[in-house]
């Protein structure tokens, strides 16, 4: 049998079914236990170590130094080799199983066994449950990522891993199966429950034969002190309430105690050593029963009767918690409220013998634990079944009942929503709820769904005008504007009926619109708009406030919606970014009459593209704002990440000292960020930025995007005017050939070059033109520039006189492309940006207007490039649905990887 024969058996082998997911299930199963009882004995033994240092040394100096230590080690670890490692983990899973782009890995399972170890066991008052969640589901998550299968089948393992992990921490393999079903997955398909429940039956019993029973209770004990009496009923209630109130309570700390910490702006490392050096101090000066959690559980539950410690060890607990579980230290909540509940309850059934005397102070310490875990977890049923089985004690089940689906309506009032949830929320990560297509209907409006960007035509536009307009798009309607105010619609089928008619084609557009058309506003939801585009059978609605046009929905945007809505029940949740962070700014007089934005990425460009800032910013009296971007991790806060800056100061000092060579106003600024596209439509909106200059590859390799990640986003969402420059090899190279020396502006060496300009401007504006072309030696004097009319053509006029100083002899040709069929090419265009050119440059000599006949505008523009050996293209400089073309895909990436020239692209501002 031929190799690729048995290739193609081994992966059709491999592809998703019952038999394969049962048997990775089995193999979860026993790494979640295997990794479950390893966090057991490790951070028992370490914990043993601690408490016997007591011993031999002072408790107030050994217990402060080794969480001090220990908690910086684990803080340490986490931060550097795997961030998502941090807190209890079950946050992490959850969003994971939401399709929310959280790394699970070996490596996270690693990272975060090994750090829960050092942290539970260096006194930190958190619980290794959670982290066992964690562990399992990443190992589970690591182990899918072997077999080639469906998202949905590896979203299934994972959730089986997580019920294993539980199972094997607790013994509890109903709880574990439960806990996915209840709180994680919330999916009960055949192959979800088969493959939990394998997972999590594997999990609990080699965790206990390895390990021994959870929690090392004395069950015979328990099981022959517990009791139940109707007469106890509502002490049980009062349990139940009392746990609810405290629990919400718990949960209200937690998420302040996170705040506080990341008010601080120090990293994980230095919170968890705090957490560490508080918990040390704390414990040290409480009794000796508080330096080990598993023993002071266990004597709540079988101890005797003392409702004064009970009320010391659930304020101390209470507190322990909430400093350590805020910090971000790797440890969880489910042991911490398993000792809360059972002080709890104990306080309450030493408080029932004193009026009653006929129950079981043990019987309300395990009701407690099952009703404060489920007023923090919000998981009822999973913590009735997980005490259950730690018990097998069937007189607990009713009591138990009663105090946690009583604490849990109790909680849930005082503070509704998951805990988990909360905790994403935090982090900028939104878990929403899955929406039916006729709900998505009644909560979307049009605002929500409109194009903002409106391609529209001038009421006093004239027929024929409009015929070439439609001609150039894709459209087949437009919104007709007078003064901004909407007045009209126009479609194509009403043009070709008003030429039928002999219309004349100087006929205005208002004469033979549609006035008054059909509107919505922003506020009307998806359900009003269907039915209008529905009952007078049109496609497209332009959306209004007052008069004014704000944007346009279509029949396609709804579509469009609804498939994003529906996909996976929901849109893919994503990790919502902080705001960016300013660690660095410099400021300079504001004088200007607008502001120039550079962000600063590539070394290699940064001097050109400031000299062509330069040139704008002098010749519009702009300020420049140059910028650079730290990128950090979307884990870590960009307030509270520590970054060097050196390198980011040294580029922009090299601007400074071009901008005091021309007297330009100049602010700099360095921002940490998760993105750097959100960083810059950030400064965009609070520095009233009115241009954008930016590097431009001139392609991409990422999938969906036409220009780059962070190029796409600020083209599409800028409000200001975009200039994109993509530099030509040649251009990029000279950089790398001319390094500075101390005296020239940015570091470069300074090539004097003679200038001459066509027509003399003044002595003194001929100076500084020479002294900007021979700050840099760049080769742009043959410039080609592409219109068809419209905003973005006057643009690029706009800036050309400034751009064209660059040059030493500045030669202009302005081209309109046309097809072969038109005979008559309509100059008109043409001839108004060379008026426009002559008005403000007096460049008549140097600046010619000729059309070219191709099939393709990117076709023409590459052929006269290469013919012509032009330096520089300008484009953008077309009208909006030329542009849109453009943004869609793709005259600008056809040119700029078919010409070796220097690209411009330019985009009026978005209004």
């Amino acid at each position: 049998m031929s190799l690729p024969v048995l290739t193609q058996r081994f992966r059709r082998w491999l592809q998703p079914r019952r038999g394969l997911a049962i048997a990775e299930a089995s193999i979860i199963g026993l790494v979640a236990a295997f990794s479950a009882v390893f966090l057991k004995v490790g951070s028992g033994w370490l914990g043993t170590w601690r408490v016997h240092s007591t011993q031999i040394f002072p408790a107030w100096l050994v217990l402060p130094a080794i969480g001090l230590i220990f908690g910086f080690l684990a803080g340490a670890l986490v931060q550097r080799l795997a961030p998502e490692a941090s807190g209890s983990g079950i946050p992490q899973v959850k969003a994971t199983l939401a399709n929310v782009p959280i790394r699970l890995s070996w490596r996270v399972a690693a990272v975060k066994l090994l750090s829960s170890i050092i942290t539970i066991g260096s006194g930190i008052t958190l619980g290794r449950q959670g982290p066992t969640v964690h562990v399992g589901a990443s190992l589970a998550a690591g182990m899918s990522r072997w077999v080639p299968t469906s998202p949905d089948h590896q979203r299934q393992m994972i959730a089986a891993g997580a019920g294993a992990g539980l199972s094997a921490a607790f013994n509890a393999p109903i709880a574990g199966v439960l806990f996915i079903v209840e709180e994680l997955l919330q999916d009960l398909s055949g192959l979800t429950l088969q493959t939990a429940i394998i997972a999590s039956f594997i999990g609990g019993v080699v965790s206990r034969l390895l390990g021994g029973r959870s929690l090392q209770l004395n069950l015979e004990l328990i099981q022959s002190s517990s009791k139940f009496s109707l007469p106890e009923i509502p002490f049980f209630l009062v349990l139940g309430i009392l746990a609810g109130l405290l629990g919400a309570l718990f949960n209200y700390g937690i998420v302040e105690s996170i705040k506080i910490y990341k008010s601080l702006h120090v990293n994980l490392a230095l919170r968890v050593a705090l957490a560490g050096l508080i918990s040390g101090i704390i414990v040290a000066m409480l009794p000796e029963l508080f330096r080990d959690n598993t023993g002071l559980r266990e004597y709540m539950i079988t101890g005797n009767a003392n409702a004064s410690l009970a009320a010391i060890v659930f304020i101390a607990q209470f507190i322990l918690t909430l400093i350590a579980f805020g910090s971000g230290a790797p440890g969880g909540l489910f042991a911490p409220s398993l000792i809360l509940g059972s002080c709890l309850g104990h306080f309450v059934g030493v408080s029932e013998s004193y009026f009653l005397g006929v129950g079981s102070v043990s019987t309300y310490a395990l009701a407690g634990m099952g009703g404060f875990f489920s007023a923090v977890s919000k998981v009822p049923i999973t913590a009735i079944v997980i005490v259950f089985e730690m018990t097998t004690d069937f007189n607990l089940v009713l009591p138990l009942m009663i105090v946690s689906v009583i604490s849990y309506l109790i909680a849930d009032k005082v503070m509704p929503g998951s805990l988990y949830e909360k905790l994403l929320n935090l982090n900028g990560i939104t878990i929403a709820k899955a929406t039916t297509a006729e709900g998505i209907l009644t909560r979307l409006t049009a605002k929500d769904v409109m194009q903002r960007r409106v391609e529209t035509l001038d009421a006093e536009m004239t027929l024929d005008e409009a015929m070439q307009t439609f001609n150039r798009s894709h459209h087949r309607g437009f919104p007709v504007v007078e003064e901004s105010k909407l007045v009209g619609i126009v479609t194509q089928s009403d043009l070709v009926k008003q030429r039928d008619r002999d219309i004349s084609n100087d006929t205005p557009l208002k004469e033979i619109m549609i006035s008054d058309p059909m509107t919505v506003t922003p506020v009307h939801n998806l359900t009003n708009v269907l039915y209008l585009l529905d009952r007078y059978h049109i496609s497209r609605l332009p959306v209004v406030e007052g008069q004014k046009l704000i944007g346009i929905i279509t029949r396609a945007d709804i579509i469009r919606v609804e498939a994003e809505h529906l996909n996976y029940g929901n849109t893919t949740p994503k990790l919502q970014l902080e705001p960016s962070y300013v660690v660095y700014q410099t400021r300079s007089p504001n004088i200007g009459r607008g502001r120039l934005l550079v962000p600063l990425a590539n070394p290699e460009t940064a001097a050109i593209l400031l000299q062509m800032a330069a040139a704008i910013a002098r010749d519009h009296h702009y300020e420049i704002e140059c910028v650079q971007v730290i990128l950090v991790s979307r884990h870590a806060s960009p307030s509270e990440t520590p970054v060097k800056t050196t390198n980011s100061r040294r580029l922009l000092r090299q601007a400074e000292v071009l901008a005091k060579k021309w007297q330009i106003p100049l602010h700099t600024q360095i921002r940490v960020a998760h993105d750097s596209a959100q960083a810059i439509l950030e400064i965009i909106k609070e520095r009233n930025i009115n241009v954008i200059l930016m590097g431009w590859k001139g392609s991409t390799s990422t999938p969906g995007r036409i220009f780059g990640n962070v190029v796409d986003t600020v083209i599409r969402q800028a409000t200001c005017d975009v200039m994109l420059v993509k530099l030509a090899e040649g251009i990029r190279g000279q950089e790398a050939a001319l390094r500075l020396t101390s005296t020239s502006p940015f570091g470069y060496a300074q090539a004097k070059l003679s200038t001459r300009r066509s027509v003399t401007e003044g002595r003194e504006q001929g100076e500084q033109d020479r002294n900007l072309s021979s700050s840099f030696p760049l080769k742009f004097n043959r410039w080609l520039v592409p219109m068809a009319g419209g905003p973005n053509a006057r643009l690029a006029i706009k800036l050309l006189p400034a751009l064209v100083t660059l040059g030493n002899y500045p030669q202009i040709r302005l081209t309109q492309v046309f097809k072969p069929s038109e005979i008559k090419p309509d100059m008109t265009v043409l001839e108004q940006a060379i008026r426009h050119l002559m008005r403000r440059r007096k460049l008549s000599s140097n600046v010619v207007a000729i059309p070219v006949q191709a099939d393709s505008v990117a076709e023409g523009v590459i052929n006269l490039v290469k013919t012509g050996n032009y330096d520089v293209v300008v484009l953008g400089a077309s009208r909006e649905g030329l542009l849109q073309q453009t943004i869609q895909g793709n005259i600008p990436e056809a040119i700029a990887s078919n010409v070796e020239s220097t690209v411009i692209l330019v985009r009026g501002a978005i209004t």
